[in-house]
């Protein structure tokens, strides 16, 4: 499975829960990010990942519009330390899925490796165990974000959607 088609899928889900969670909004800021979070685990474990969606801004969990389309974290279930394929192969894959961006090694300790990615309009947390998105995600970080679910996450549909993706 691709970030394109979570990310899409996650969409859907939070667009057909609007209603319930405007009215959440209203009564409970804290509820409605419970709810939230709780359909975007759900559209994770269909894929055997945990999703999270983040409001990084105070009052943004009011741009209700904007679900599913920024700040979007991705865990992979494993303690992974190190990627799959070399570090430097992610950064160059970085510059040219993204064009001018900052690229610097990030959270390199105790044996660990990640790629953090900077633009002015946004940032990407790589991890070996885990992805965020933090900003708007565009055309070009969804092609980039592709490329790492293909080349570091092995993202497999979990046994539920196999068998909702032959009966619809």
């Amino acid at each position: 499975m691709s970030f394109s088609q979570i990310s899409s899928r996650l969409q859907q889900e939070l667009k057909s829960n609007s209603p319930q969670i405007r009215f959440l909004l209203k009564k409970s800021p804290g509820l409605a990010f419970t709810t939230i979070n709780e359909i975007a685990s759900s559209v994770g474990k269909k894929y055997n990942i945990k999703v999270s969606l983040n409001f990084p801004e105070r009052g943004k969990i009011e741009d209700y519009e904007s679900y599913g389309t920024e700040n979007i974290g991705f865990v992979f279930q494993r303690n992974a330390k190190s990627f799959p394929i070399p570090r430097d192969t992610i950064k160059s894959k970085a510059t040219e899925a993204l064009g001018n961006v900052q690229i610097q090694d990030a959270y390199m300790y105790e044996g660990k490796e990640g790629v953090r990615v900077i633009d002015q309009n946004y940032r990407l947390d790589v991890l070996p165990a885990s992805l965020h998105v933090w900003g708007k995600i565009n055309d070009k970080i969804k092609n980039f974000c592709d490329w790492l679910f293909e080349n570091c996450y092995e993202v497999k549909p979990g046994v539920d959607e196999a068998l909702s993706e032959t009966s619809s």
